[in-house]
């Protein structure tokens, strides 16, 4: 299994040198990354040509791309464009931020669905089952702006009939969060309404999957062996169909894993959350493309990091699946 997870980890460095190869040409040819400093007062036309010389503007694109590679390990994804600042010590903040959303989310959604889909084969052509079918399919439907401003609509509706603020609309903290524990319990307020809206997407897709999945486990052979032995419902269920269940679910959650990210840009905005999402807005509506190019490698490591830990996962859930 380590031979295995080290070639798919090399696997990634070229896949991920193309993808930042291609955005950097993209952002590149999009416009001009001095826009917003040419708009700036009291700019001379001196400065301007300064910072293009210097940033090697007019070099030609492999050279420009070659430039900011060098930076990468030595110099924590290069410099801003205009300002003479390390990308690396904002993309450590908003990765943290956004991590702390998006695992809550992944985590909140798939045992949410994982619950749901396993109730819903175990209650087939029941209420039960129609009920979470319909709102799976309400959840598909739902475009997730509508959603978080509907979420926020209900919680002013709630302050303003009741007096009482149950939780935040908006931000990572209050201004005075405190520390340890008063710190993590505000933290965690904040992400509530964030996290619902990010997961409920997920949740509808996972437990359909769930179900499906279920549905072709539980009339299986082996699990009519189980139950000829006379084992309990219950532990037919965890130990025999849930496990093998569970292998379809988790390549669609880790497949996901990137969707996930793009859906945060959606919600940080909305919310108004210093994340990957709001950041990336923000550089890109400066045209930089250093700082683009180093959000996208990194989600790009994630995504792929992740998609490696549901194949690993594949071994642990079904011993039958090897590796060598």
């Amino acid at each position: 299994m380590l031979s295995y997870a080290l070639r798919r980890l090399l696997i990634t460095i070229p896949v991920v040198l193309l993808s930042t190869f291609l955005v950097f040409g993209a952002v590149t040819a999009s416009g001009d990354p001095l826009q917003d400093l040419r708009q700036q007062p009291n700019i001379t036309q001196e400065r301007i040509d300064n910072v293009r010389e210097t940033r090697g503007l007019d070099d030609p694109f492999p050279v420009q791309y070659w430039r900011w590679l060098e930076q990468v390990p030595t110099n924590g994804f290069g410099e801003y464009m205009i300002s003479p600042r390390q990308i690396l010590p904002d993309l450590q903040r908003v990765i943290g931020n956004t991590l702390q959303l998006v695992i809550a989310a992944e985590v909140f959604a798939f045992i949410t669905a994982v619950a749901l889909g396993v109730a819903s084969a175990k209650r087939q052509y029941s209420i039960f089952d129609y009920t979470t079918t319909t709102i799976s399919f309400v959840g598909f439907a739902m475009p997730t702006f509508w959603f978080a401003l509907l979420l926020q609509v209900t919680v002013v509706q709630i302050f303003e009939l009741t007096g009482v603020r149950i939780l935040p609309l908006a931000n990572l903290s209050s201004a005075n969060p405190g520390t340890g524990l008063a710190w993590l319990w505000d933290r965690a307020l904040h992400l509530v309404l964030p996290v619902i809206t990010l997961s409920i997407v997920s949740i509808a897709a996972y437990s359909r999957y769930m179900r499906a999945s279920m549905l072709e486990v539980i009339n299986s052979d082996y699990v009519r062996t189980a139950r000829a032995k006379g084992l309990s419902e219950g532990v037919i269920t965890r130990r025999h169909a849930m496990r093998n269940a569970l292998i379809p679910t988790i390549t669609v959650a880790a497949l996901s894993f990137g969707g996930l990210l793009s859906g945060a840009i959606v919600v940080e905005v909305v919310f108004g959350l210093d994340g990957m999402g709001q950041y990336f807005l923000n550089q890109l509506q400066r045209r930089d493309p250093y700082p683009i190019v180093a959000w996208l490698s990194v989600v790009a490591v994630v995504v792929m990091v992740f998609n490696l830990v549901a194949d690993l996962l594949y071994g642990y859930l079904d011993p039958r699946i090897r590796y060598d």
